[in-house]
């Protein structure tokens, strides 16, 4: 079994991000409010730390709060991906599996249309009621290895794909991992032995 991140491993960016600031340009006046909160987050979030506890509790509101004034917001996923499909990375289709599994913090809403389109036909993600905005299940650090067995069993990873060390519950439990950063794909963990510290 292989599995891969998703953002800034498969795809070139936060998809998150990308999708604020695409709402921020549509929806101005409604999303403006929420920049100082979001970038708070962003940044807590890149430089690793927020904690699983705070992503309900400290960010949650937002998705509730615009999913309850946006409208069509799957159509505006589509054309979000219509834009942004782009930045899929091109190593991927160069090593894609028809059984490869993505195990993202991005929300399934999201996944299940990038996924059909790049041919991807497994992947796990955060949980989003578009109608209320209320969040399911978290897919993001320790809750990754909760979402793969949830659906997986004890299947072994026998490869995993990510470019940030929120992933380290992932690549303790994988038998060979590799770091994505950019295009670059470096090895950093063989048949169990990290090959470097992380």
């Amino acid at each position: 079994m292989r599995v891969f991140d998703f953002d800034n491993t498969i795809y070139s960016g936060e998809s998150g991000f990308d999708l604020f600031i695409y709402y921020l340009k549509k929806e101005p006046k409604l999303i403006a409010k929420y920049v100082p909160k979001f970038g708070e987050g962003f940044v807590r979030y890149k430089m690793g730390k927020v904690p699983l506890s705070e992503v309900k509790s400290e960010y949650g509101y937002i998705l509730k709060e615009c999913c309850a004034q946006l409208t069509d917001i799957e159509q505006s996923i589509v054309e979000f991906w219509d834009e942004h499909e782009k930045k899929i990375k091109s190593f991927y289709a160069k090593i894609q599996k028809e059984d490869d599994v993505i195990v993202s913090a991005c929300p399934e809403v999201m996944l299940s249309e990038i996924c059909r389109r790049i041919g991807v036909k497994h992947f796990i993600g955060t949980e989003v009621d578009l109608k209320t905005g209320e969040i399911g299940r978290v897919c993001y650090r320790e809750n990754k290895i909760a979402a793969y067995h949830e659906i997986y069993g004890d299947q072994e990873i026998e490869e995993f794909y990510t470019d940030s060390m929120n992933d380290r519950p992932m690549m303790d439990i994988s038998k060979d991992v590799y770091f994505v950063t950019g295009d670059r794909i470096e090895k950093i963990k063989a048949d169990g032995v990290w090959l470097r510290k992380v």
